[in-house]
């Protein structure tokens, strides 16, 4: 080449390698694990949130935090991607899988100072990470997945997260009802959260079928029908406009007084079509002329227009109700039905409530809460609560919650170790290590020593079997949760080991990074 340098890269581009960017990048994860850390437990604290725009979100839960957080770090961005794959496959214990992934980091990083191959320490926590899963598995507890047990899964996951003991424990009935509903396999999607501020938590109910926002299209409608037969249409229902750009010249009064008649026959042929197929209340998707909406009134007809198509879906899946294109189409064979729809005020806000209906799978947990921001993390509270019910349900039943099955999972990969040969031994006992830190945090949310916290819990589980950090008072103990209905679906503590790893050994393997500007 003459000597001449050879560029392959952009004279622009930035190049970090070796020690350097396995450096940075594990920095970065361990910075975001560390900013959801004091939020795990019962006794951890909230995260405020305030965009550039003034918008403000208080919350504890993981997901939501970094979620929301501006992090452009690659190497940071996977440790988000790990909370948001929790949130997707169980739907809780997304601090869990983040704070586990930052401490597989920090501890890959000792070892990487130690000379242990990057290779190497991937292949330990993988074989560490098999011994863990099976751990959890030994450790899913022999009960009935009854009520009973179902609500201390639910109030387990909302304990802390806004909802006060006293309510998470009616809110957590609340969920186990929503998902006893169906007496077939429970479907998530028939569960849905309505949130409405302007009264106390406590008052959070189930509703037996679909709430919406959209009201009746004229004053005068009737706020309540019982016995209501439905009808969904996704049509206009107003003057007919062409799609000519066309004028008309009007000489005399009869002209115009013919063009006005046409246009009130169409109008009234619009509501009369409504009443003859037997509606008793009407779902448009379009919007209704105040004519239309007035001559329905007067038939004691309830409409409501601008109805959104997810909102409509909805309705047709709550009542059987078929949708059509056209007023032509609407007769008793199309009409769905529900025993009631009545409109409701609630605080400075009208909503919509159709219960009973004659398809009705669907319900709708209907969350109260004084403020707007109260009322967003009960929101987010119950649908984990939600996904964790119907986790326990469907994947493999329930552990011991309050750090128990880590301590269990911890030991139980150390006693593994030594049969491992080699310096991957090293990597396996650092992963079981890395466990530690979960029961360790929830010591240190809770006010216990996190050191004597975490060898206690160690002797209690060789004596008990079963130990974990029991929130109590104004400070915690080491007791076992079974005895407390401390109770997680082990599917929650299968996800969170799984993708941690998986991101935590994706990082290690990093050695350079090459970015373009």
């Amino acid at each position: 080449m003459g000597g001449q340098p050879l560029f392959i890269l952009d004279e622009d581009a930035q190049r970090t390698h070796g020690k350097d960017a396995q450096s940075s990048n594990i920095s970065a994860g361990k910075a975001v694990s560390e900013a959801v850390r004091t939020t795990l437990g019962p006794r951890g604290m909230d995260k405020m949130l305030v965009s550039d725009s003034g918008d403000v979100v208080i919350t504890n839960d993981g997901a939501t935090i970094l979620s929301e957080m501006d992090i452009e770090h690659p190497a940071a961005q996977m440790i988000v991607e790990v909370a948001q794959t929790q949130e997707d496959e169980v739907g809780d214990g997304t601090t869990t899988a983040s704070v586990l992934a930052g401490e597989l980091l920090a501890k890959a990083e000792d070892l990487l100072d130690d000379d242990v191959h990057p290779t190497t320490i991937v292949e330990g926590y993988h074989t560490a990470a098999g011994l863990a899963q099976d751990a959890i598995e030994n450790e899913v507890l022999d009960v009935e997945l009854d009520d009973d047990t179902l609500v201390e899964v639910a109030e387990s996951s909302m304990t802390g997260k806004g909802t006060g003991d006293v309510d998470a424990k009616r809110l957590a009935e609340v969920v186990v009802e929503a998902v006893r509903h169906t007496d077939s396999r429970v479907h998530r999607d028939s569960i849905e959260v309505h949130t409405q501020t302007g009264a106390a938590t406590s008052a959070t109910e189930l509703v037996e079928g679909v709430i919406i926002d959209d009201t009746p299209a004229h004053d005068n409608m009737p706020r309540s029908v019982a016995e209501a037969d439905i009808a969904v249409l996704d049509a206009e229902l107003d003057v007919t406009e062409s799609n000519v750009d066309a004028q008309y010249n009007v000489t005399n009064v009869d002209q115009l007084n013919a063009a006005l008649d046409a246009e009130e026959s169409e109008l009234t042929g619009y509501a009369d079509a409504v009443v003859e197929s037997g509606a008793d209340v009407v779902f448009v998707t379009e919007d209704i002329a105040d004519r239309v909406a007035s001559q329905l009134a007067k038939a004691g007809v309830l409409a409501v227009e601008s109805v959104s198509s997810g909102t409509a879906k909805d309705i047709i899946e709550t009542t059987g109700a078929k949708r059509v294109g056209s007023v032509e189409d609407l007769d008793e064979d199309v009409l769905g039905f529900a025993e009631s729809v009545a409109v409701e005020k609630h605080g400075d806000d009208e909503v919509t409530f159709i219960q009973g209906g004659a398809a009705a799978e669907a319900v709708t947990v209907f969350a109260r809460g004084s403020t707007e921001h109260v009322v967003n993390e009960i929101e987010r509270a119950l649908n984990d609560a939600l996904d964790v019910t119907i986790a326990a349900l469907d994947a493999g039943g329930v552990v011991p919650g309050a750090g128990a099955t880590e301590i269990a999972v911890a030991a139980h990969i150390r006693s593994q170790a030594a049969s491992i040969e080699g310096r991957k031994q090293l990597a396996v006992e650092a992963f079981a290590d890395a466990i530690d830190v979960l029961p360790r945090t929830l010591a240190e949310n809770t006010g216990l020593d996190a050191i004597d916290a975490l060898v206690d819990l160690r002797s209690h589980h060789e004596s008990e079997g079963i130990a974990g950090v029991i929130s109590e008072g104004q400070t915690g103990v080491v007791d076992d949760p079974v005895d407390y209905g401390i109770l997680d679906p082990a599917a929650v503590k299968r996800e969170a080991v799984g993708s941690a790893t998986e991101a935590a050994t994706m990082i290690v393997r990093i050695d350079d990074v090459i970015s373009s500007s």
